[in-house]
């Protein structure tokens, strides 16, 4: 049983998955936000953690902060939990060298993680204020914080794919979703 449960769709897609590319792996992870829109099965955010060195998907998620009544069930950290929980570590780092691929830029609560799951590398969408246009509060992190994550090692590559992204948050907006904030 995963620490946060994924929707029905998501556990039935096929695996394994192996993507050799930064575009491919975060394409994946815009098609996991929009699917989770057109799906009604929480907000429009997806992420996926896939091994860089094999480019086999690891884990992936959406945002289920409104079905699962939690402020914390963000994609990454979702991503995060079910994998440690997954391996019975509480880092990633056992699994080799990991990335993780999130269809928005992390908000506060997120971008604090990434360097205590163990990631190497940390690949981005839409910027926060595609999130912000329709609503989403991403609360406030530290000045310079791609650098200060580059710093402890960590790549960072931000806007790619960008427009797709956006799209998502767009087609959220135009259904009516509920946009929640701490």
């Amino acid at each position: 049983m995963a620490r946060f449960p994924m929707p029905d769709w998501l556990n039935t897609m096929p695996k394994p998955i192996i993507l050799a590319t930064d575009e491919e792996r975060i394409l994946y992870a815009i098609l996991l936000s929009r699917l989770n829109v057109e799906q009604g099965t929480g907000g429009p955010f997806g992420a996926a953690l896939f091994n860089l060195e094999t480019g086999e998907l690891i884990e992936s998620a959406v945002n289920r902060v409104v079905p699962e009544s939690c402020s914390v069930a963000h994609a990454e950290m979702c991503a995060f939990a079910n994998a440690q929980e997954r391996i019975e570590r509480f880092t990633l780092m056992s699994l080799g060298s990991v990335g993780i691929y999130s269809s928005c830029e992390p908000c506060a609560m997120c971008s604090g993680a990434i360097p205590w799951a163990g990631v190497k590398k940390l690949v981005y969408a839409a910027h926060r204020s595609d999130a912000e246009s329709v609503g989403f509060d991403e609360g406030d992190k530290a000045d310079q914080w791609e650098e200060k994550l580059r710093a402890r090692g960590i790549d960072v590559i931000g806007g790619l794919c960008q427009q797709e992204a956006a799209d998502v948050f767009k087609l959220y907006a135009t259904v009516g979703g509920t946009v929640y904030n701490g």
